[in-house]
C-alpha cells in the first residue's frame, strides 16, 4: 500500500500544484479548521510541540488559535512555502505581546518524534503520495502524541461532477478518498485508534464566475482523463450556462457541496516482543524507559 499512488491523481499535475497554489489560506480552509481546533478541547495531552503541515494554505487563522490553546509550546511550520513566507505569515498573526514571549518558530523538517501533535488541515487530498505523507507524520510524532487531519470526501463538487457527465465532459475533478479508507491507511502506517468523522458543508455563490474563481483557489483537477488542453469562450459560456441552470437554488444562488473528512489518531508506544533475540531502535528504547520512569507505571 505505501508505494501505490491513488489511480485518479496525475503526480505531475499535483507537483505543479504545489508549487502554483495560492498563498493564502481559502475561506473554507479556515472554517474546517476552525471547528477541527474546536475538537482539541476533548484531548487531554497537552503538546510540549507540535507542528503545522502547510499552516499559509491550511489556515493561517487556525494557527493562531492553536498558539492560543497552548501558548507554551514550541510550533514548527512545515510545507512547500519558502522558510521566509510562511514564518513571516504565520508571525503577522501573532499579537505584538506574543511575539515578544512566544517561542521562536521553527521551520521543518521535523526530527523524528520531535512533536506531540501534527496538525494537517485540508492537504491530503491532493497528495499524489497519500500513504508516504502519513508515514512522515508518523514518523515526526512521538510515542503517544496525536494527530489531527481533514481533508475533502467523495461527496465533494457531486452537483458539478454531474454537470459534467451528462455533458459527456472529462471528470470535473480526480476522486477523493473515503474515511473508512484513510483509517485503514492510517492504522498500516503504525497509527491507533483512530476516529474518523464527516459532514457536509454547501457553499453558495452570486454567479458562476465568482464559483469558478473559488473554486481555482481551493484546489485544481488531478484526474489524469481531464481536459488536457485550453478551452475556448464557447466552452466556457457553455460551462457557465449550465451551472447557472443546473446548479440554482430557490434563492437564486449557486450552491455546491463539500464532503469534510476529520481524523484522529495517536502513535503508540513502542513496545518489546518477547523473543530469543529482540532488536529495538536507540530511539524506541529512550520511549520505553521514559514511560518506565513515569509515575504510576
Amino acid at each position: 500500500m505505501a508505494s501505490e499512488h491513488p489511480p485518479t491523481i496525475d503526480p505531475v499535475a499535483a507537483q505543479r500544484w504545489h508549487r502554483a497554489a495560492p498563498a493564502h489560506s481559502p475561506w473554507l480552509h479556515e472554517e474546517v479548521a476552525r471547528r477541527m481546533e474546536d475538537r482539541l478541547q476533548w484531548i487531554r495531552l497537552e503538546p510540549k510541540a507540535w507542528a503545522d503541515w502547510e499552516p499559509v494554505r491550511g489556515g493561517l487563522a487556525a494557527h493562531a488559535l492553536i498558539e492560543r490553546r497552548y501558548p507554551r509550546a514550541q510550533s514548527w511550520i512545515v510545507g512547500n512555502e519558502t522558510r521566509q513566507a510562511s514564518s513571516a505569515a504565520v508571525s503577522d498573526t501573532r499579537p505584538w505581546w506574543r511575539r515578544l514571549s512566544a517561542p521562536v518558530l521553527r521551520h521543518g523538517p521535523v526530527a523524528d518524534g520531535a512533536v506531540q501533535m501534527l496538525w494537517a488541515n485540508m492537504a491530503l487530498h491532493m497528495s499524489a503520495q497519500p500513504q508516504a505523507l502519513i508515514g512522515e507524520w508518523h514518523r515526526a510524532l512521538a510515542p503517544e502524541g496525536f494527530l489531527m487531519f481533514s481533508c475533502l470526501g467523495p461527496d465533494t463538487l457531486r452537483e458539478l461532477r454531474a454537470v459534467y457527465g451528462e455533458l459527456g465532459w472529462p471528470p470535473a475533478a480526480h476522486e477523493f478518498t473515503d474515511m473508512h479508507d484513510w483509517g485503514d491507511m492510517l492504522v498500516h502506517a503504525g497509527f491507533a485508534e483512530p476516529v474518523m468523522d464527516m459532514e457536509r458543508i454547501t457553499l453558495t455563490w452570486e454567479t458562476p464566475q465568482r464559483l469558478l474563481a473559488e473554486l481555482g483557489e481551493l484546489g485544481t483537477n488531478l484526474h489524469p482523463a481531464r481536459f488536457a488542453a485550453l478551452r475556448g469562450k464557447g466552452w466556457k459560456s457553455l460551462l457557465h450556462d449550465e451551472m447557472a441552470q443546473r446548479l440554482r437554488q430557490p434563492d437564486g444562488r449557486l450552491a455546491l457541496t463539500f464532503e469534510i473528512i476529520y481524523g484522529h489518531a495517536f502513535k503508540p508506544a513502542p513496545t518489546v516482543r518477547v523473543s530469543g533475540e529482540s532488536a529495538v531502535s536507540l530511539q524506541d528504547m529512550r520511549s520505553i524507559l521514559r514511560r518506565g520512569k513515569e509515575p504510576g507505571r
